[in-house]
């Protein structure tokens, strides 16, 4: 009996770590251009390639903000779009946990 309680108070710590992740929306940019593409173009995607095959890092810039992220292998189909990030943040660094496409941000009524 004192087992499974153990058991099921280890897997309901794990679950509520995983409800503590963050998520950020931005585009992905790189880290010599940084805020140069804070909106996702086929322009920006076209430079985050170029740069990145050069030796540059992806980074992912949100609400004016350039974050530095690991897990480089998980944005190199995002170059230059937008997306959601989730993860956990220390200063300017992410810990990625999952990377997926965003939708285009709405346009502002007329």
């Amino acid at each position: 009996m004192g087992r499974k309680l153990i058991m099921l108070g280890v897997m309901l710590l794990a679950f509520g770590c995983l409800a503590w992740a963050d998520s950020w929306t931005g585009t992905v940019s790189d880290s010599m251009c940084g805020a140069k593409h804070a909106h996702a173009s086929a322009e920006a995607a076209a430079c985050v390639a170029k740069c990145v095959s050069g030796g540059s890092k992806y980074v992912l810039v949100s609400h004016g903000k350039v974050y530095q992220v690991d897990n480089q292998d998980a944005f190199k189909d995002y170059a230059g779009k937008r997306v959601t990030v989730t993860g956990s943040v220390s200063g300017d660094a992410i810990t990625v946990e999952k990377v997926e496409a965003a939708a285009a941000p709405k346009k502002p009524a007329a």
